[in-house]
């Protein structure tokens, strides 16, 4: 009787152990569960934060890449013939005026543009114009230069080269139109 008893005892502990085993088996899942959903939540937050920084950083580049884009779109063939078509034989003091309506007809943004030629440096390089030596001897359809302030003349000078000579308001023999000594040229040429 003992050896039964003893039997049943080793049942009852054995199948106590495979309930316990069997508790421990569904508990594990539940919490790796738990951890997948949780981590799921964080890996979903992550992609979501990363996919906005994309888009910031695709929207950043496509701003950048766009103003170069424009800086690019100005036609040196508009440029050069709109130049030609509105110059005179001699000077009427409206250097700025001609250079302006050339550079907008050619697809330059000159919104806020200065009234003095002297002025013109920055409206240049916002249009993708870069300061260069000055290549007077060498000079690109496109090419524009400003002669500084002077005593005698308190606006100074921009003229633009178009193939067939350097305009401003008319039509100059060459670049030097002032007579003064110690002149200060600021050269510009549109980057490719």
């Amino acid at each position: 009787m003992a050896h039964v008893h003893h039997a049943v005892h080793v049942h009852h502990v054995q199948v106590a152990e495979k309930k316990s085993a069997h508790v421990h088996h569904h508990a594990r899942p539940q919490t790796t569960h738990k951890k997948s959903a949780s981590h799921h939540a964080a890996h979903k937050t992550l992609s979501s934060h990363s996919s906005t920084t994309h888009r910031k950083s695709h929207s950043t580049h496509s701003a950048g890449h766009h103003k170069k884009h424009v800086s690019r779109d100005i036609d040196l063939h508009k440029f050069s013939h709109k130049l030609e078509s509105i110059s005179a034989r001699h000077s009427k003091k409206k250097c700025a005026r001609n250079i302006r309506i050339a550079l907008q007809t050619a697809g330059a943004d000159v919104s806020k543009h200065p009234v003095a030629a002297s002025d013109w440096g920055h409206t240049l390089e916002k249009n993708g114009y870069k300061k260069i030596k000055p290549a007077f001897g060498h000079p690109q359809p496109g090419d524009i230069y400003i002669i500084q302030r002077t005593g005698d003349h308190v606006y100074g000078h921009i003229a633009g080269y178009t193939g067939n000579g350097w305009i401003s308001d008319f039509r100059q023999k060459n670049y030097a139109v002032y007579k003064e000594k110690d002149l200060k040229y600021t050269y510009y040429r549109l980057e490719s």
